[in-house]
């Protein structure tokens, strides 16, 4: 999705499917030449990618299961060819600076976005900074415990089989049940066990990045009676010893990561 504007209530959108970079990057330099003159660009990509600026691959798509994508100067080639400066961070790191402009982080410093989906993917602000380190969190693929007794689906990562990605994302739960969670009922057991991993993967996140808040995302999030179960199940895990998160829906929905990238790109104009 390609978008100009300044934030909700500024933005005009086009959305097309993600084909081959060439064709895909070509599209979106055409949605913004038409509308010029823009000062800026922010993308919000899919990953893993470079996202510091000095890097020598600052700008690159890194090692992504999409093969045609591995290793493709993105940013760079945005840059280029619209002569602008360019932003460059996460989908997910993107909709964790959406959300905290206009969504459910408006007046957080410490905060983590989640979005639960297709894949499993996280964003964190820290003292009011996007978290990045080497590259960027990849919160999805973190390794839970998993009693495969109570589940024995293996997971279905392509890199780590049953990280949390591979074990509670929407495909995981339609290859484990053999349907897609929107076709599953409320109170169907898929939902207690996508609670306890994802309860699982924000005990972790709460323990090393202290949140104040937890925002969940995503089309599998769309479940409602899984925020109770989540948050109850956090509260037993940290037993006392911290005091759990506020957990919490997205506000921003499919709007998340075009928003993300409009903030991204106004920190680089000038």
């Amino acid at each position: 999705m390609c978008a100009v504007g300044s934030g909700p209530a500024d933005i005009q959108t086009l959305e097309f499917p993600t084909t081959q970079p060439g064709e895909t990057i070509a599209r979106a330099v055409e949605f913004f030449r038409d509308r010029a003159p823009v000062a800026a660009v922010g993308i919000a990509s899919f990953g893993p990618i470079d996202p510091n600026l000095g890097s020598p691959t600052f700008g690159y798509i890194t090692s992504t299961p999409k093969k045609d994508w591995k290793n493709c100067d993105f940013a760079g080639t945005v840059g280029r060819a619209l002569g602008v400066p360019v932003a460059f961070d996460t989908d997910v790191n993107a909709a964790a600076m959406a959300e905290f402009h206009w969504g459910a982080a408006r007046g957080l410093e410490n905060f983590i976005y989640v979005t639960v989906g297709t894949g499993i993917g996280g964003g964190a602000m820290v003292d009011g900074r996007l978290l990045h380190g080497r590259l960027h969190p990849e919160m999805g693929h973190v390794r839970i415990p998993h009693d495969r007794l109570r589940d024995p689906f293996p997971g279905n990562c392509l890199y780590h089989g049953d990280c949390l990605e591979g074990l509670a994302a929407g495909p995981a739960i339609e290859a484990r049940w053999g349907r897609a969670g929107r076709l599953l009922p409320d109170g169907h057991a898929a939902w207690d066990l996508e609670a306890e991993y994802l309860a699982l993967g924000i005990v972790s996140w709460t323990c090393t990045l202290a949140p104040q808040r937890v925002i969940l995302g995503g089309g599998v999030m769309e479940r409602g009676e899984l925020f109770p179960k989540i948050r109850r199940r956090v509260a037993e895990l940290l037993n006392g010893y911290l005091e759990a998160p506020e957990i919490v829906p997205a506000e921003l929905g499919a709007r998340a990561g075009v928003l993300g990238a409009i903030a991204l790109a106004s920190g680089r104009v000038g």
